[in-house]
């Protein structure tokens, strides 16, 4: 298929035209359109994955043409081993957000336009090759998930959505005062498609766009022109991940969302930013990258993000809370990874991306289904639900035995990589980031013990197990945590080729 990328990022629009013309009562018909919006992007893009060659050089199913000609904006699109897996992975998780949303019975139309919209933003970054079409895409992004947490979110839900909004558009600006800086060098240097992402990254890993044709000598108050370019990407990059100290926005956002858009946002969303710092800072910056300051602080901030999220995670009462801020420590494990610059740390923060998005999203939907039925989130609240609700728990502990990196499940696999490629830079970081590890089983195993286990709470002696809807949002996640435990060559013979053409870049 020609145009299979364009398919998969835009077929969720047509979902957003239909809905907008459907009568307001409709509201079954709103959410089955929306589910049929969200499937046939997840089976094309199951035929992607199947379809792409990881023996492969380069970008495959590229589409190009020209778009704004006057300023040499392309269409341009393409994926690699990188972004096929993350891909898939949103497609499912939109689809599977539709209906865990079916009970959201508030401006029914308004949501699921909006979550179709938001998937074609995901999906296009993912895709893009073209820094202006990037940035439309990851703007793309930024109105309906404000929208989605303001408008159908929790108590405080206003500030969360605001503050969401305010960080979220400071990474942008940054981003943008880069995207026009890397332009302006490259018309100087007579380039036509001066937003080409992987034209671009040749010319500044050959030393040909140094930027000084824009300040003297190629640099600015000390510092090179590309190193600057560089904190302003990755800054951008950190706070969507998040990074810390750019991470406070991330609690409130998960707390007050829906269940449904904390779903999406841990699963899918905190891997744009750490997509864009290795797609973006390490493989069209290798130089700057790889130098060893700025390696080290990359390392030192994901060790500081494992140890201090695990710790942060452990003194929550809220349920919620807890999941929001483990999603802090995994995410550390990325930049770990990344900053080793090694085969297995760089598969290892590729690999925690996909892992981390199965586990977080599967625990999202567990806060959510026990929610619905307490009406509250505080874990000293519950005790005992395994009696009574012996199927949600199985899938339940499943979730939390992959996000601890239990061996044979899939967060240990990536996480184990991450340990091992930093090891071989970074010893010590690697020996400290094993305190984030036994931490994060220190309290999941202790929230498992507090709401499934022991005597049961008699004001839950009635707590329904879950239903059919619930299940068949969980436990498709649950399974990828166990398959690619077991089997995490499927996911790796697709990310390591790729791994390793980013690899050649510092040969």
């Amino acid at each position: 298929m020609d145009h299979l990328l364009s398919l998969i990022v835009f077929t969720p629009l047509v979902g957003v035209l239909a809905v907008m013309m459907m009568p307001r009562d409709a509201k079954d018909a709103m959410r089955t359109v929306a589910a049929v919006a969200t499937f046939v992007p997840l089976v094309l893009a199951t035929w992607l994955w199947w379809q792409y060659d990881p023996s492969g050089v380069g970008y495959q199913f590229i589409e190009q043409g020209s778009w704004i000609a006057a300023l040499g904006v392309e269409y341009h699109v393409g994926v690699d081993g990188l972004s096929i897996p993350l891909i898939w992975l949103s497609t499912l998780l939109l689809f599977l957000g539709v209906f865990a949303s079916w009970k959201i019975d508030k401006g029914v139309k308004g949501y699921m336009m909006l979550l179709l919209l938001l998937e074609v933003g995901i999906n296009g970054v993912f895709c893009a090759l073209d820094f202006f079409l990037f940035y439309v895409f990851w703007e793309i992004m930024l109105l309906p998930m404000y929208f989605l947490i303001g408008v159908w979110g929790g108590p405080r839900r206003e500030y969360a959505a605001i503050k969401f909004f305010l960080y979220t558009l400071a990474g942008s600006v940054l981003m943008l005062l880069g995207i026009v800086a890397v332009y302006l060098a490259a018309t100087d240097l007579g380039v036509t498609t001066p937003f080409n992402i992987p034209l671009l990254s040749e010319l500044i890993s050959s030393g040909q766009l140094d930027g000084s044709s824009l300040v003297n000598e190629g640099t600015l108050l000390g510092w090179p022109f590309l190193k600057w370019i560089f904190v302003f990407f990755f800054i951008g990059f950190a706070i969507k991940v998040p990074i810390v100290p750019f991470h406070t926005w991330l609690p409130d956002a998960h707390v007050e969302a829906p269940t449904p858009i904390s779903v999406i946002l841990a699963g899918i969303l905190l891997k744009l930013g750490c997509y864009g710092i290795l797609r973006i800072n390490i493989q069209m910056f290798p130089q700057v990258a790889s130098e060893p300051a700025i390696a080290y602080t990359g390392a030192m901030l994901g060790l500081i993000a494992i140890v201090y999220g695990a710790f942060v995670a452990m003194a929550q009462t809220d349920f919620k809370r807890l999941v929001a801020y483990s999603s802090v420590s995994h995410m550390g494990y990325v930049l770990l990874g990344a900053s080793a610059f090694t085969a297995a740390g760089l598969s290892g923060a590729a690999m925690q991306m996909f892992t981390h998005g199965t586990s977080s999203a599967l625990l999202f939907l567990v806060v959510g289904v026990v929610y619905d039925r307490a009406h509250h989130r505080e874990i000293e609240g519950f005790g005992g639900l395994a009696n009574v609700a012996p199927i949600y728990t199985g899938v339940t502990t499943v979730g939390m035995f992959a996000a601890l990196g239990l061996p044979s499940m899939s967060g240990f696999v990536s996480e184990a990589l991450v340990i091992i490629g930093s090891w071989q830079v970074y010893p010590v970081l690697a020996s400290l980031a094993v305190i984030g590890i036994v931490i994060t089983a220190a309290f999941i195993l202790w929230t498992l013990q507090r709401v499934f286990l022991g005597p049961l709470n008699e004001k839950y002696k009635d707590f329904p197990d879950a239903d059919r809807r619930e299940l068949f949002t969980m436990i498709p996640l649950a399974f990828l945590c166990l398959l690619f435990g077991v089997a995490p060559a499927l996911l790796l013979n697709t990310i390591v080729p790729t791994i390793e053409s980013i690899r050649n870049l510092f040969a």
